[in-house]
């Protein structure tokens, strides 16, 4: 190797070194400049949320402003026609506490199925049932049991109520008797308390929109009843 070898190693080096320097820079630039963008976009971003909120309150209103924006979002995309009274009662509503993070515990196993729920039993015969050596009956000794959650669907029917009329025919001028009208949260309603209470249940607690809860009542019970009735 000639002395000239090692300065020629040391200049190309210098070389690379000197242009990962200016790549290393023009990385820095792109990056700089592709926070910048994203910077811009979240403010874009939050200016637009923020008129659509405006846009929300002013179609439910002012007893909106205090709704949060999941609150606006179902009324106005979920609830299309919602009233100002249900908007009212919807602010007035207290806001739900977030629950606080609780430590992960190493899972349990599998859940077992509560106690008080009643059991039916289903048994499934061995499809075997004689010996293959001697041709024997063979002895049920037990099961091998498991579990399932099952559920009945709902079944919707017309509740005939026939009130007594009676009247006393030993009597020219007897008056005939009528069973009083049990008490009834709507009356002469066609829906039975039962229903009007599993109506407010499915919208107030299980956030059902009462036109979706009419899509169901046609399907499950070919019932025909318009969201201004189920609103009433």
């Amino acid at each position: 190797m000639s002395v000239s070898d090692p300065q020629l190693r040391i200049a190309q080096l210098q070389a690379a070194l000197c242009a990962a320097q200016k790549e290393l820079s023009a990385t820095h630039g792109e990056l700089q400049s592709a926070r910048n963008d994203l910077k811009w976009a979240n403010l874009k971003i939050q200016a637009l949320e923020e008129k659509l909120r405006l846009r929300r309150i002013q179609i439910l209103g002012p007893h909106s402003e205090t709704l949060s924006d999941l609150q606006l979002k179902l009324l106005v995309e979920d609830e299309p026609g919602v009233t100002s009274d249900e908007v009212a009662a919807e602010a007035a509503r207290e806001p739900v506490a977030p629950k606080p993070e609780r430590e992960r515990k190493p899972h349990p196993g599998r859940e077992k199925l509560p106690t008080s729920l009643p059991r039916v039993e289903k048994i499934i015969p061995c499809a075997e049932q004689s010996c293959g050596s001697c041709g024997k009956e063979t002895a049920l000794i037990g099961y091998d049991t498991s579990e399932q959650l099952e559920v009945e669907p709902a079944r919707y029917f017309v509740y005939e109520i026939k009130r007594e009329k009676r009247v006393c025919r030993g009597c020219e001028d007897a008056k005939v008797k009528t069973a009083p009208v049990e008490d009834r949260i709507v009356e002469k309603g066609l829906a039975s308390d039962t229903v009007v209470i599993d109506t407010v249940v499915k919208k107030y607690c299980d956030h059902l929109p009462l036109y979706r809860q009419a899509v169901i009542l046609e399907r499950e019970a070919g019932l025909e009843i318009s969201r201004a009735t189920l609103d009433g």
